[in-house]
């Protein structure tokens, strides 16, 4: 079981490094609204999960936990979608990735709540990885960051990735992850339909539409296998983000990127805690 999680969050690492770097061309350099960024996203993510759907054991009870569970995963995908193109123009791919370690302390007493046993040393693993999280996090790019405008957006932004994995565990024994996620990413692409011009769209910029599209198809698999390690474990989960914040560190590092001693010493500080967490 510890070696399959592993195995799924490395491929879940390897899905979301390329999406996260393409949501941050979306928002700064395609400049589309965060409407626009949310319909992209969940039209075409819908699109390709029913294709998969052939070759997925699927499940549906027809109760009011069922529609409860879509609902709110609705809800869930429209503010991640929505506040991560807001927190975007401010926070770099890398930087964001960082202030998601603060759901790691959350998903792990979750886990304790369904049954897991609580660990002392799990939790040390879970403060060695949130402190390193902090000095990336700290370390910035150099830039001055306006918290005061993204504060409320962050906030939320952090609620909807813990509350995504939340539902999905909670529900997935009346209705099948990938059941729950397609006619919620439906819904949203629904009201975002009703606020944006698809063909205004691709006027404004072809090109870019094109790139998000395209990067769906890892971010598809990804939510796919990460649906799988909620399975596992919420706390497994959580770090997958940690782990999207190493390989983006490491592509930065192979671009020859600027970092500074506080970005270096975080990083290799959250891979410590991800690894002791996996191995103890």
């Amino acid at each position: 079981m510890v070696m399959e999680a592993i195995l799924l969050m490395l491929g879940v690492t390897a899905c979301y490094t390329i999406s996260s770097l393409s949501d941050k061309y979306a928002v700064s350099k395609a400049k589309f609204t965060g409407d626009e960024f949310t319909f992209l996203m969940c039209s075409s993510m819908s699109v390709f999960l029913l294709f998969t759907l052939p070759f997925q054991k699927l499940s549906f009870t027809f109760s009011w936990q069922s529609f409860a569970a879509i609902l709110l995963i609705a809800l869930c995908k429209l503010t991640e979608f929505q506040m991560s193109a807001l927190v975007l123009k401010q926070l770099s791919a890398f930087e964001l990735k960082a202030w998601l370690g603060i759901t790691l302390f959350v998903s792990y007493i979750t886990d304790v709540l369904y049954g897991a046993d609580l660990r002392a040393i799990k939790l040390l693993c879970i403060a060695i990885t949130g402190a390193g999280l902090i000095f990336i996090a700290r370390s910035g790019s150099g830039e001055k960051k306006e918290y005061r405008k993204i504060a409320l957006p962050l906030v939320l932004y952090l609620g909807a990735k813990y509350g995504y994995g939340l539902v999905i565990k909670a529900f997935t024994a009346y209705v099948s992850p990938t059941v729950q996620l397609v006619p919620a990413l439906m819904i949203v692409a629904v009201i975002m339909l009703l606020r944006i011009k698809p063909s205004e769209i691709i006027k404004k910029n072809k090109q870019g539409v094109r790139n998000v599209v395209l990067a769906r198809i890892p971010n598809t698999a990804g939510m796919l296998m990460e649906n799988a390690v909620i399975a596992i474990s919420l706390a497994n989960y959580s770090f997958i983000q940690p782990m999207i914040l190493v390989s983006l560190f490491l592509i930065g590092l192979i671009r020859r990127e600027s970092h500074s001693r506080l970005n270096l010493l975080g990083s290799i500080i959250s891979v410590i805690g991800v690894v002791l967490f996996q191995a103890i």
